[in-house]
């Protein structure tokens, strides 16, 4: 055989599944208030599962790529779901990426939904059953430039919450003014003077000038981490800036497979990962980011401001994974606003209660909730038009500035 040569798949629709095999009927997505992407997949059999496939202001682009999975993989076993994810990942010559990986957590999800339906089973006992009763949560506060943080911190302790998580900065320059920095320190400080712990994300604001001058007035305060103290992307930097602070540092819902988080690892330069499960390949790849993290000592801890599905499937990964630490819960989050929330969309609201900083266990078949069908297509038809983005933030002299 002539090295280089191809031959036509023998397995067009996936590995051969056998007559009356449950195989993939309809895939479907739904643009719904206030910025997620829903997915629904429906097999011949009649099951339904969803996933999220939300890419915060880019839902468009996501869309395009489940054309080509409905393509692709109507007529596929559903129970495959290693061989649906390799073949949406590896089957096409341009893999990776925010847009396509997202498209595949969507899918994926839904597929461990119907799975874990079919059994009749949470999709933790398909993991390895739980290590865990109950999952340490925590909620935002603040909005983008961070305000009102007391207040909002003591309402947050009444719902439950005994920790929150707040943008450590407005936008800044290269070299930003010691009175915001000061001004981080004081927000941090309203929120320990309440008994809470706090996460500061500083969502790549910070450039390394600040980075390190930022890290050691916090220190003293002792903020639960440091989310994205750097863009991704600079780890010499974040390799330094680890040597100077003994503050937990955090990042990753700007990587998306375990290749990206890799480097990272072997750095030495994070105490915390912070895979998205809508962005990261769904419960599969997230799952493997976070086996892969145990190795190295390093914590996860799950990117989640987004909606009822991805918090979901966060928890099932959360309960079933022995290096979890906490997820991030966007209830009452600033993007959420009027009638549309983290709760809005599912039957059963009551699963996601939090008490005493956690949420028990979800123990029903899947993940665990159940969607308003009726409610998703009405908002989706409704809010067809609408395209979240995200603020473009320039500086006082006109410079661009990271949001």
């Amino acid at each position: 055989m002539l090295v280089g040569t191809t031959f036509p798949s023998t397995h067009p629709t996936g590995l051969s599944s056998g007559e009356g095999a449950d195989v993939i009927a309809k895939i479907e997505t739904f643009r719904v208030l206030p910025r997620w992407l829903f997915v629904r997949v429906e097999t011949s059999g009649g099951t339904v599962g969803w996933g999220e496939a939300t890419l915060e202001g880019h839902s468009e682009a996501v869309e395009g790529a489940f054309e080509d999975f409905r393509q692709r993989f109507t007529g596929w076993n559903v129970d495959n779901i290693e061989d649906i994810y390799t073949s949406a990942y590896r089957h096409r010559f341009y893999r990776g990426g925010p847009v396509l990986m997202s498209a595949i957590s969507g899918l994926d999800i839904a597929l461990w939904d119907i799975k874990g339906k079919k059994l009749g089973v949470p999709i933790w006992q398909l993991l390895g059953g739980r290590v865990r009763d109950r999952i340490q949560v925590y909620g935002w506060i603040g909005g983008d430039k961070p305000s009102d943080i007391y207040e909002q911190a003591k309402k947050r302790k009444a719902e439950g919450f005994t920790t929150v998580k707040m943008n450590g900065s407005e936008s800044l320059g290269w070299l930003a003014s010691p009175a915001d920095l000061d001004a981080t320190v004081e927000r941090l400080k309203e929120v320990k003077s309440l008994g809470m712990d706090a996460g500061l994300d500083f969502h790549g604001r910070v450039h390394k000038p600040m980075s390190k001058q930022l890290a050691r007035k916090l220190e003293p305060h002792s903020p639960l981490f440091i989310e994205e103290p750097m863009l991704p992307g600079q780890i010499e930097e974040l390799k330094k800036l680890y040597a100077q602070t003994t503050i937990p540092i955090a990042l990753g819902e700007r990587l998306f497979t375990r290749q990206d988080v890799r480097p990272y690892l072997e750095a030495g330069c994070i105490d915390i990962i912070q895979p998205d499960i809508a962005h990261a390949g769904g419960i599969s790849e997230t799952r493997k980011i976070a086996l892969m993290a145990e190795t190295y000592d390093v914590g996860v801890a799950p990117h989640c401001p987004l909606g009822p599905i991805a918090f979901a499937a966060s928890l099932a990964v959360a309960a079933s994974t022995v290096n979890f630490v906490i997820c991030e819960m966007s209830i009452a989050m600033h993007y959420n606003v009027g009638d549309y929330d983290l709760l809005t969309y599912i039957k059963n609201p009551e699963v996601f209660d939090v008490k005493e900083g956690m949420v028990t266990t979800l123990t029903g078949p899947g993940l665990g909730i159940e969607i308003n069908e009726e409610l998703v297509r009405q908002v989706a038809v409704d809010s067809k038009d609408y395209s979240w983005r995200n603020p473009v933030w320039r500086g006082e002299d006109g410079s661009i500035r990271e949001w």
